[in-house]
């Protein structure tokens, strides 16, 4: 195995769950929380969730993959997309 396979394979494992860690992070953290509850208040929960959603896409220059994470660990969430 070449360092470059086993780099593709860890990253595109990570790639599949990094929207529930990203919210996993909020979940636990008291100040982004406090955020997170301030916009959902303000703006919707769909609109905030989808947007954290598309901005990870964005910001890693992620490739939505066929699947759904329909247990996430966040309970923020109940389905992520998942990346490729």
């Amino acid at each position: 195995m070449e360092i470059k396979e086993l780099v593709d394979e860890v990253i595109a494992h990570k790639n599949k769950t990094i929207t529930d860690e990203v919210f996993l992070l909020i979940q636990d953290n008291r100040v982004f929380m406090q955020k997170y509850l301030e916009l959902v208040h303000e703006k919707g929960l769909d609109i905030v969730n989808r947007h954290i959603g598309k901005m990870i896409m964005q910001k890693y220059c992620l490739t939505p993959d066929e699947g759904r994470n329909l247990e996430p660990k966040s309970t923020l969430i109940s389905s992520h997309q998942e990346f490729i």
